[in-house]
């Protein structure tokens, strides 16, 4: 298993960058390869709220990948945490 954790920018359909912090994982199950994780971003708005599918991660160095909205959870008043999952090859 493959980790990264540390900054990243969350690209949302309408072109939108968002900054903020990722924690991802590659998962190899029983020869199903896949990565995803979660990510926080610096501030919150309706648009990543609403987030789900064709958006992408991009993480330093130019490395990107493509990722889907698997849930998002409150943390406190003001931050929340968006479940992602990858498709095609981990960017990390």
């Amino acid at each position: 298993m493959t980790t990264y954790s540390g900054p990243a920018r969350l690209t949302l359909v309408d072109g939108t960058r968002v900054p903020g912090m990722a924690s991802l994982s590659t998962n190899q199950r029983g020869g199903i390869e896949g990565w995803g994780g979660t990510f926080r971003p610096d501030q919150t708005n309706a648009d990543i709220r609403n987030a789900s599918d064709g958006l992408s991660l991009e993480l330093p160095y130019d490395q990107i990948g493509a990722v889907a909205v698997t849930g998002v959870r409150k943390l406190l008043a003001t931050q929340i945490l968006v479940s992602l999952s990858g498709s095609g090859p981990a960017p990390f």
